[in-house]
């Protein structure tokens, strides 16, 4: 029989997470006496030192952090057991929650909502997401599908829309002006627009080489920014189709041929968990795409 609870191993958590006892306890609405002899039993039990008072913070020792860390999986495997058997008794998921890359475009989206059977009371929240902020709902548990243009180490993901960029400006932008090939270093002169990165840890990607920089939160925006001629962009080919049909945008003639594009995947984190509402959500997603 294990010697310590699950509720004293996220009680650990919640001091390390929020930095001591005191905020802990306003974490998670318990007494910090609460909070403190939990703690100290846990050490006690287990007969090893995990946290260590250095100034006003509970810092973690070396052994803290390993059982830390292991400690991790067991808490999401619970979580995630609760989940489950949460979505057995009421047949369907009370919540869905996709996280999906800025990329992937919304009609299609929309297409897929409509599938979903119309039994199904299931709340769905849809977030959109950039770059890193997609994968970060993915390691936190808080997304149950997620559309990703990279899957990481750990997880299985099936291939859904391949989405190649290019590089545009409005028609009359300096770099459209004249027949003349743009080389990189001409290109650096101008200013770029870019889209923000969702998660906390943001990276760069693409050809960032522009000194000057316009950084916007969405696709949306940075498209009206662009034809409104305030720099250039790299775009999925997708989103801005018509307006290159149209004149407004052109594709910037660069001498480097360089190409981007990115190709989609459907995770489901925990496939053996997902309830009925999550699956066919999924096989909506992946019938869409293939039509």
């Amino acid at each position: 029989m294990a010697k310590v609870t699950l509720e004293q191993w996220r009680m650990l958590h919640a001091v390390v997470e929020h930095g001591g006892f005191a905020q802990a306890a306003e974490a998670l609405h318990k007494s910090q006496s609460t909070i403190s002899y939990s703690v100290n039993k846990l050490q006690r039990q287990l007969d090893v030192q995990i946290l260590e008072i250095k100034g006003r913070k509970a810092v973690l020792t070396d052994a803290g952090l390993v059982l830390l860390r292991r400690s991790e999986s067991l808490l999401k495997d619970s979580e995630a057991l609760e989940k489950a058997a949460e979505s057995l008794a009421q047949g369907w998921e009370a919540n869905i929650i996709l996280a999906y890359d800025a990329v992937f475009p919304s009609c299609a989206l929309i297409e897929c909502l409509k599938q979903m059977p119309s039994e199904c009371n299931t709340r769905i929240e849809l977030v959109e997401t950039v770059l890193s902020g997609t994968n970060e709902m993915l390691f936190s548990g808080e997304a149950d599908l997620v559309i990703t243009g990279t899957v990481p180490q750990g997880f299985l993901g099936e291939p859904l829309l391949h989405f190649p960029f290019l590089p545009v400006a409005r028609f009359d932008h300096p770099l459209n002006q004249s027949n003349q090939v743009i080389t990189n270093n001409v290109l650096k002169g101008h200013r770029q627009v870019v889209i923000r990165d969702s998660g906390a840890k943001r990276v760069d990607a693409g050809w960032l080489g522009a000194e000057s920089r316009l950084t916007i939160s969405n696709i949306a925006t940075a498209i009206e920014m662009v034809k409104e001629g305030l720099g250039f962009a790299w775009f999925p080919e997708l989103d801005v189709r018509e307006d290159i049909e149209s004149g407004l945008l052109k594709v910037i003639n660069l001498e480097s041929k360089d190409t981007r594009h990115i190709q989609t995947h459907l995770i489901i984190p925990d496939k053996d968990f997902a309830g009925p509402a999550t699956l066919a959500f999924a096989e909506a997603i992946k019938k869409q795409c293939k039509q």
